[in-house]
């Protein structure tokens, strides 16, 4: 577990970011802050927290990422941890974003913008979503393991990874899934939360 205060500075030290992204992260906060007053992006009780429980929780999936050229978040909300990720790629890739909530959209957007990070952000329902195919997906606590593969057949690279950021509760979720689906997991404690898990997913294919 990350054993830092509630600091971005700190968080940005702990995994190594160079100063410029660190600017790039703290602009994202502010305005994290600032939006969060009127459009409910995270839990309120959350902002205080947040270097940690948002930046750093998105920032650890990094080192778990393969080679890629595309990366789509999925449900991305107010773009965590995608939008992280993108800050922090430095424009290696080309990352979207697709979320239902057309304010969530605005916001993304608006983090684009402030940050000079360029990505493109779909207003749209996941089940529909076919515009690009993944090499990365990532999603956070988002559904069941299950609904994630069903929301993502279709957008998957032969190759693709997922990235899940889920609950110690997903053995459960695992165990069903296997069920219906093919798939090779690797599980990774949180590094921000005792109750979390990481799961690297490939090779995902329904059974028959």
């Amino acid at each position: 577990m990350i054993d830092i205060n509630d600091d971005l500075q700190a968080v940005g030290n702990y995994f190594n970011v160079s100063r410029e992204t660190l600017d790039k992260l703290k602009i994202y906060r502010d305005l994290l802050i600032k939006w969060n007053k009127s459009i409910n992006l995270v839990s309120k009780s959350t902002v205080s927290v947040s270097a940690v429980r948002h930046f750093a929780d998105s920032l650890q999936l990094w080192d778990l990422r393969p080679k890629f050229e595309t990366w789509v978040d999925i449900g991305s909300g107010a773009g965590f941890p995608g939008m992280v990720l993108a800050i922090l790629s430095e424009e290696k890739g080309s990352f979207h974003f697709v979320e239902s909530d057309a304010r969530k959209c605005a916001f993304i957007r608006n983090v684009s913008r402030e940050t000079n990070t360029p990505i493109t952000v779909y207003n749209e329902r996941i089940e529909a979503f076919d515009k690009v195919k993944a090499d990365v997906v990532s999603a956070r606590a988002l559904a069941s393991v299950e609904k994630l593969f069903e929301y993502t057949e279709k957008i998957l690279n032969p190759n693709a990874i997922c990235l899940y950021l889920k609950g110690l509760n997903c053995d459960r979720e695992l165990a069903k899934v296997s069920q219906s689906w093919d798939h090779e997991v690797e599980k990774f404690v949180s590094k921000t939360d005792k109750t979390g898990l990481i799961l690297r997913i490939k090779g995902i294919a329904r059974v028959g």
